[in-house]
């Protein structure tokens, strides 16, 4: 079984031309019935052995985690950073083994950005308690470049974005302490330049054939969880849960189509739990079922087969979708398929 690591491997040692891989790579999609691009590919497994050494991973770092508190947080973080770095020495540079690296990178952040942060806030008064949390996401910015210089994991781009914008939320809550109630609409903003970035990572990979895709895969889920949350909680609360439902719906039907242009999935993931609840509430709240259990199905049956016709027809929908579009906007999507 062949990966695209095989083949970018290849490439370098002058086994393969760049344009022989790019073939191989279109040839294989073709048989499997579509284009690379559609298809959205990132590489989480090269096989059941990711699962067995990130089962593991996970208990060494908790254990050194659990540990590192027994004396201090920061020490808990600098024992799971120092220990994340190590092991992505031989199973991310050398073994290339794709769950454990993302495991890795993210204990690594998480433990530099979480053990600054709780080292720092219970020695601050209060209201100063906000520079903490900005020490610790400026750290993880570092980190996350560092880390990005020396294994190039793609989800680490996401994860330095992520820590910078942190880091400015914190700095808004430091210099501003009564800005929490407005911190929606300032993460909206942030998620919608994260969403421009990724739009400039799958810009320059229209085909997506490397790794910029993933890359960009990455910066995509972070902005589309950025973007959704604040969307949905800044909706007003009406007083009728159909009208709600009705709300969400039509904000749903704006990211699909944002979803279809882009030829990317992960807002339509991660909006789908707000459109869920939204029309469970309102079924349930019905006169005829108020009060049932079963408002659930009724509700996941139809989204679930509305969700799996859309996905059979996406090739169709995102070619009608693009011929409407400005060719501004189509020259930096993938082609539709």
């Amino acid at each position: 079984m062949y990966t695209d690591e095989d083949l970018d491997a290849a490439v370098t040692a002058g086994i393969l031309d760049t344009r022989t891989a790019a073939a191989f790579r279109t040839f294989v999609v073709a048989r499997q019935g579509g284009r690379l691009a559609d298809e959205e590919h990132f590489r989480l497994l090269t096989g059941f052995n990711d699962i067995f050494v990130s089962i593991a991973l996970t208990l060494v770092l908790a254990a050194l985690a659990g540990l590192g508190m027994l004396v201090y947080p920061g020490v808990a973080g600098a024992l799971v950073a120092g220990a994340a770095w190590g092991l992505a020495e031989y199973f991310t540079r050398r073994r290339r083994m794709a769950l454990p690296s993302l495991l890795l990178l993210l204990a690594f952040t998480a433990a530099l950005g979480a053990g600054l942060s709780f080292s720092l806030m219970p020695l601050l008064p209060v209201p100063q308690q906000p520079y903490g949390m900005l020490a610790g996401a400026m750290l993880a910015t570092a980190g996350a470049l560092a880390h990005w210089r020396r294994f190039r994991v793609p989800v680490t781009v996401a994860a330095g974005v992520g820590a910078a914008a942190a880091a400015v939320l914190a700095l808004v809550l430091a210099v501003f302490p009564d800005a929490a109630p407005v911190l929606p609409w300032l993460v909206l903003p942030a998620g919608m330049v994260v969403f421009t970035l990724a739009m400039r990572w799958d810009a320059s990979d229209r085909d997506r054939a490397t790794r910029r895709s993933d890359v960009a895969f990455w910066l995509h889920l972070l902005a589309a969880g950025m973007i959704v949350h604040p969307v949905f909680g800044l909706l007003p609360n009406l007083s009728s849960p159909v009208a709600g439902a009705g709300l969400v719906l039509a904000v749903y039907a704006v990211l699909m189509a944002v979803a279809l242009i882009t030829d990317r999935r992960a807002i339509l993931v991660s909006s789908l739990v707000y459109v869920l609840y939204a029309v469970v509430s309102a079924v349930t709240h019905s006169t005829v079922l108020a009060g049932s259990s079963i408002g659930w199905a009724l509700v996941a049956l139809p989204v679930g087969s509305v969700l799996l016709l859309f996905s059979a027809f996406w090739h169709s929908a995102r070619r009608t979708l693009l011929r409407r579009m400005p060719q501004a906007i189509r020259d930096r999507v993938p082609v539709a398929g």
